[in-house]
């Protein structure tokens, strides 16, 4: 589960940058008539937006999420700047208690060795 969310929050804030830099080269095409950048940047997001669909889907299935939660982390990366305030909600109302959950449960002693 750690794992799950780490991979989860490290994809949100990287397709969150990508798609920022996306919208700023794409203003900027405006004023500079230069599609390549944009053209690369978009190719780019778009493989790390699928990327982010693959870690952040099991997440939600993990956490069991529902179907509205499920459906604004999904699409939290494709509008900017959704990601982070997504991010930070799902990880503070759904992550942080079921980590905590996961936490609590007793442990079983562990053995002493033998002398």
């Amino acid at each position: 589960m750690r794992l799950n969310a780490a991979l989860y929050r490290v994809m949100a804030y990287i397709t969150g940058v990508v798609l920022i830099v996306l919208c700023v080269l794409a203003i900027m095409q405006i004023f500079v008539h230069d599609e390549a950048a944009v053209n690369v940047v978009g190719t780019i997001h778009g493989a790390l937006y699928i990327v982010y669909l693959l870690v952040a889907f099991p997440l939600t299935r993990r956490l069991r999420l529902r179907p509205w939660p499920t459906v604004s982390v999904l699409l939290a990366g494709t509008i900017p700047v959704m990601t982070f305030i997504v991010e930070r909600h799902i990880t503070r109302a759904y992550i942080e208690p079921a980590l905590a959950a996961a936490g609590a449960a007793p442990r079983p002693p562990v053995p002493e060795p033998r002398s």
